[in-house]
């Protein structure tokens, strides 16, 4: 079938990508290397320049579009028989490009404004009469990118991200009805072409990105070209090009800019170093002793976390090999730490993730203690029976457990299932949940007090409150522009007595150095600090100063004590064994005029503002224990502090990205802060 639609192609002026090539971008870059050259051609002196912090150039690249959604009203005129849906093309990209990166700072700016063509080709589609139908669009911008850009390790490789001003400028089609294939004798029908309407004029989005700066000059010269090969990706929102249907876009861009920028006269810069290049001070912190530190009573569930379809044990676990059992302690847990944990997650979770070693390392102390390892699976008791063996098999084979005093079982779902009937959100992290081994026993020696049955959790691990030097004890040595300016750099100590002591030397901005280093055993002193420094044309500079240091000592107070409360999954009533706990262990340890700090927490399965109300359920139901047995003793000398977070994830002890983080974070955590 014909068209009776008759359209005027509008003549305008427009960059083809076509014409515009990666050829055509290489001769640029020959252009002004060129320039480069006639630059190097009048230099006469040997000097050396250093990195420019003004870069100016060109990008250029290839825009790959992939089309999401559908379109099928091109425009008021013309409606295609049947909806397109997803479709691909590659658009040109090309750009000017500004950018601003100090030498000596991973951060810095960059602006791109340009050509942006988001052209490609719909999937062909079949209409009613079984003719294939075939959709182009030609969409282009006038694009405006400012960027941050982030060098995390001070590199030519950075990162970079920002928003995306779009405006458009072409929004052409082309529409090709072909012929049903059974007859082939048919008059080919003629493409239609024109505009999309309700196109957005105006698009706002985002991109990120990286690339990888490769210099093509040396220090000797003033002018310095860098290329950059680099990679972005722009997602879909904000991307929609038309006010109506769904059609979307999201875009892959590879390409590559030729960047280039002056450099300072290095022999110039070391000049003015007396003039305040180099700006010399040093800090010195009066390292007040702390006022808490916090000894943790960490709660060891009785629980293994099986990946799906696996009955290994998980690699997030540690395990030993049977010449490392002997170095093993459960107060030095740090020795064996998992490969990857996040430093939220990271301190409780190295205690969690040795569970298997605590328990082997626990009977082997005590030979009378026997387990059942109960293995619950969603495919069934026989898949579980295999998870329970592998723990079986490396307490025996690793901590030389006589298999006699392990006992093995598989079940469909745990004792105490996450998943509750009627549950409906999330139902895949809860189902994560119970793949797991508990670990059940009938020994005092592996348990928690007051504890007994099968469900009963095990002994918990003590963590004591370490106090070494934090590194915002130390003394900073600042000599802003000392990377720029100088070759090297250290430091002379001069003590009451005149004793002398030396660091260094240094060739960045900022150093450190314990006050220990400085001090020796002494508490405290004066000194008169001298920076020498060399300059890169061979010049020596000293800056004078003076400090007093004071020895970072230890806090003085009562240590605090922290005690967490596990919860079952949904529930805000402290489980029997927990009571008694709370109870008999930790009122008693609660001294007078002591403040107890008490944090409600959840995991992020569910709906929020239930989550923020069971938190605060649950801490208020520990606050509720608490105080009716301080009541019991005849005690009203403690101040409660009551919140609930729910899963707020900046406040959250875990991350909540396995089985075992989100058990933790359905927790309670007690802090105990004596009396100043």
């Amino acid at each position: 079938m014909k068209s009776n639609n008759i359209y005027k192609e509008t003549a305008c002026i427009s960059l083809s990508p076509n014409k515009l090539t990666i050829k055509s971008i290489a001769l640029i870059a020959l252009s002004f290397l060129s320039f480069q050259t006639a630059v190097q051609a009048q230099e006469t002196l040997p000097v050396k320049y250093t990195k420019p912090s003004w870069f100016f150039g060109v990008a250029g690249g290839a825009n790959f579009n992939f089309y999401r959604g559908s379109t099928q009203q091109l425009n008021a005129s013309f409606t295609s028989p049947v909806a397109f849906h997803d479709g691909f093309g590659a658009g040109l990209f090309i750009a000017p490009l500004l950018e601003y990166r100090p030498a000596d700072s991973r951060w810095g700016v960059m602006l791109q404004a340009g050509y942006d063509n988001r052209r490609g080709k719909f999937d062909q589609v079949i209409t009613d009469c079984d003719c294939p139908a075939d959709l182009k669009a030609n969409v282009s911008y006038i694009t405006v990118e400012p960027s941050l850009r982030f060098a995390p390790f001070k590199s030519d490789f950075y990162l970079y991200g920002g928003p995306r001003l779009a405006f458009n400028m072409d929004k052409s089609f082309t529409y090709q009805l072909g012929v049903n294939p059974a007859f082939p004798d048919q008059t080919a029908n003629a493409a239609v072409k024109g505009d999309f309407d309700n196109i957005e004029k105006t698009i706002i989005s985002m991109q990120i990105g990286a690339g990888y700066d490769i210099p093509l000059s040396s220090d000797s010269n003033k002018t310095q070209f860098v290329l950059s090969p680099f990679v972005s990706f722009q997602p879909y929102f904000g991307q929609n090009p038309r006010s109506t249907e769904t059609w979307n876009n999201t875009t892959v861009r590879a390409g590559v800019a030729l960047k280039f920028g002056q450099g300072q006269n290095i022999q110039q810069s070391t000049d003015m170093v007396k003039d305040g290049e180099v700006q010399f001070s040093v800090n010195s912190p009066s390292n007040v002793p702390g006022e808490r530190r916090m000894t943790e009573i960490f709660p060891l569930r009785n629980y293994v976390f099986f990946n799906t379809g696996s009955t290994e044990i998980p690699n997030r676990y540690v395990l030993l090999n049977k010449d490392q059992v002997k170095d093993f302690k459960e107060d030095q847990l740090e020795v064996f730490a998992p490969k990857t944990l996040s430093d939220r997650s990271k301190r409780q979770m190295i205690v969690y993730y040795n569970v298997l070693n605590i328990l082997g390392d626990r009977m082997q102390k005590n030979p009378s203690a026997t387990i059942t390892l109960v293995g619950s699976s969603e495919k069934g008791p026989e898949d579980g029976a295999a998870m329970a063996e592998s723990i079986k098999t490396y307490l025996v084979n690793v901590f030389a457990i006589n298999p006699s005093r392990i006992t093995t079982k598989g079940q469909n779902k745990p004792n105490i299932p996450s998943e509750q009937p009627g549950a409906t959100l999330e139902l895949e992290l809860l189902r994560e949940g119970d793949r797991r081994v508990s670990i059940e026993s009938n020994s005092p020696d592996l348990l928690m007090e007051f504890q007994s049955g099968p469900d009963a959790q095990m002994k918990p691990v003590v963590i004591n409150a370490l106090q070494e030097a934090p590194a915002e004890s130390y003394v900073t040595i600042n000599n802003e522009g000392a990377k720029e300016a100088l070759s090297s750099w250290s430091v002379q100590m001069t003590d009451e007595q005149g004793k002398v002591q030396s660091f260094g030397p240094y060739s960045e901005d900022v150093a450190s150095i314990p006050g220990k280093s400085i001090l020796g055993d002494r508490p405290e002193g004066d000194f008169k600090v001298k920076m020498v420094g060399q300059t890169k044309s061979g010049k020596i500079i000293e800056k004078e100063t003076t400090m007093h240091v004071v020895l970072w000592t230890p806090a003085k107070i009562e240590e605090g004590i922290r005690y967490s409360i596990i919860y079952e999954f949904n529930k805000s009533k402290a489980i029997a064994i927990y009571e008694k706990y709370l109870t008999d262990i930790v009122t008693p340890k609660i001294p007078a005029g002591a403040t107890v700090i008490i944090h409600g927490h959840t995991d992020i399965i569910g709906e929020e503002a239930h989550n923020l109300d069971l938190s605060l359920a649950r801490a208020n139901d520990v606050k509720g224990i608490l105080a009716s047995a301080l009541s019991k003793a005849g005690r009203n000398d403690v101040k409660f502090e009551v919140n609930g977070f729910g899963e707020d994830e900046n406040k959250s002890p875990f991350e909540n990205k396995t089985p075992e983080e989100r058990f933790y974070n359905r927790t309670v955590i007690i802090e105990i802060i004596p009396a100043k």
